[in-house]
């Protein structure tokens, strides 16, 4: 599954992404808001181009692109972070001073926490240094190495958001002197936490990678108002991360030698604050929209009514009526609800939920992605309907049976493309037949990186 899914990405990324540089218009973009660029690009013509015709040059131009992926190899930073998590699993340590058996992902979230810690990997522990100054992992880069070759140094500023992260829950013990029960107070880590995190990371004592976290914010609270993250790869790779708070934007991009790879980028009206509360209304959903963009072309436009959608369903919900299973006529009635029920969802879904997919260089769009309700999974009831006059109201039961005469019938919603000539194709029947070559040197290239 995970490597249809990359080859989908592979292939629909490359929408003519084999024409050189020069030719590529300006990308605007970047000066443009989020929901300006969706409003300008929802309004690109279609591409005229037939499906079967886009499977030609997809496949095409796809090629392109798989010569630039065979240029990148396994990151020995990115493999050096995954075996430095691995060794945290097999012994955790306790940066906090406490017992909380801390993971990688706690490295970046503290602040005012030093200490040098060392792999011993013939008794497979972290041995802890004191510091005052620093904190420190010495580890080996690579997964069943022995030399402790990289290492990961971290320094922080704190804030003065003063956090309590619980260590050990309390528990009751009992007391068969006095015959009660007492209870162990919870240990709890206090820390503050920090406005920026900066780390770098070292192999062979050569710069291997750095890291920057940043938060802003206000009021006392633990959320922040803004945050970013930032991992910068010595062979070529950045990934980046940032968020607000108001008005609720996120974004973050994967690039490689300063070319996009992938990048999200999305928004929203909702009303954090709002619907946070127990019981919010719904108008406070709003709207949520995006942009993904794969390598230097295509781009997926998402644009979503959450309080439309929200409402559209919970009136679905209203509108239907689950079958009385005590009556004879339950297994059919069940069947037209479900069919009822999936048709209800996809209308639902594609009167609120716009997807697009985007050819930015060619200014057209190739599809539209809708939802549409198919027959799925079905089976046989194991019940016969047994005539019973004494039974009331129903006049009769279901029984178990060996030779069921009743199917139930469940059904899916599957995404389908729509084309300019109003042809609809399932997506990923669409993508998973015509491109024998491309995945034939696509399996080729999964096989660099192990998998």
């Amino acid at each position: 599954m995970i490597k249809k899914f990359l080859l989908l990405s592979v292939v629909i990324s490359q929408l003519t992404i084999s024409c050189s540089k020069d030719d590529s218009p300006t990308d605007s973009s970047s000066d443009q808001n989020l929901e300006t660029q969706i409003s300008e690009i929802s309004k690109l013509p279609y591409s005229s181009l037939k499906p079967e015709q886009q499977k030609v040059k997809l496949e095409a131009d796809a090629n392109d692109m798989l010569v630039q992926l065979d240029k990148s190899k396994t990151s020995g930073a990115i493999e050096a972070i995954e075996n430095l998590g691995n060794l945290l699993g097999i012994n955790t340590v306790d940066i906090l001073n406490g017992k909380n058996e801390n993971q990688i992902a706690d490295v970046l979230n503290v602040s005012g926490v030093y200490g040098i810690y060392t792999w011993n990997s013939s008794n497979q522990i972290w041995v802890k240094t004191d510091s005052a100054t620093e904190l420190k992992f010495i580890f080996p880069a690579k997964e069943n190495s022995t030399t402790n070759n990289a290492i990961l140094s971290l320094k922080s500023t704190s804030s003065d958001i003063k956090v309590k992260l619980t260590d050990t829950e309390g528990a009751w013990t009992y007391d068969n002197a006095t015959g009660n029960y007492t209870q162990a107070p919870s240990v709890e880590d206090e820390f503050f936490l920090p406005t920026s995190v900066d780390a770098t990371l070292t192999i062979n004592n050569a710069p291997a990678a750095t890291f920057v976290v940043n938060s802003k914010y206000s009021n006392g609270k633990e959320t922040p108002d803004e945050s970013s993250y930032k991992m910068v790869l010595n062979d070529g790779y950045t990934f980046e991360m940032s968020g607000k708070k108001l008005p609720i934007e996120a974004k973050s991009s994967f690039t490689f030698e300063g070319k996009n790879i992938i990048e999200f980028n999305s928004g929203s009206t909702a009303n954090i604050d709002e619907l946070l509360k127990d019981n919010y209304l719904n108008k406070y959903l709003g709207s949520a929209n995006g942009l993904i963009k794969l390598m230097d072309n295509f781009v997926i436009v998402v644009n979503t009514n959450n309080e439309g959608l929200t409402n559209d369903e919970a009136a679905l919900e209203k509108s239907l009526i689950y079958p009385d299973y005590n009556s004879k006529t339950y297994y059919t009635d069940l069947n037209i609800y479900n069919k009822k029920f999936s048709e209800g969802s996809i209308l639902a879904n594609n009167n609120n939920v716009k997807m697009i997919l985007v050819s930015k260089k060619d200014g057209t769009k190739i599809a539209d992605v809708i939802q549409k309700s198919v027959k799925g999974y079905s089976y046989d009831s194991n019940r016969l309907w047994v005539t019973d006059q004494t039974v009331a109201v129903y006049g009769g039961y279901w029984d178990w049976s060996n030779n069921p005469e009743t199917l139930v019938q469940e059904y899916d919603e599957v995404l389908y493309l729509k084309f300019n000539d109003s042809t609809e194709v399932e997506m990923s029947t669409y993508f998973s037949t015509g491109f024998d070559a491309l995945n034939t040197k696509f399996e080729d290239f999964l096989k660099a990186f192990g998998n």
